[in-house]
């Protein structure tokens, strides 16, 4: 379905093919529970280069991508980083 195995190219081909509002993005957030937060792509204002960007009040939030941890899409798992040993 997706042709795509990094975080930034799979958003885009969501974005482009189908639509952001369907799926949800988990990333590393320090101090949420878990330290994973999860946010609903309609969300997203925009996907930068170098980050994730966020609609935020007042202010957008920027995530690297080396911070998203899973995509899903239609509640089905389309990327899952491996757990990194602490």
């Amino acid at each position: 379905m997706f042709k795509s195995k990094y975080p930034r190219l799979l958003l885009n081909e969501i974005k482009w093919r189908f639509d952001l509002g369907r799926c949800r993005v988990y990333y590393i957030h320090r101090g949420a529970p878990g330290n994973i937060k999860a946010v609903e792509g309609s969300a997203i204002r925009a996907i930068d280069r170098a980050f994730l960007i966020l609609e935020g009040h007042p202010h957008e939030v920027y995530i690297p991508y080396h911070r998203i941890t899973r995509i899903e899409f239609d509640n089905r798992v389309i990327f899952e980083r491996p757990a990194r040993p602490l």
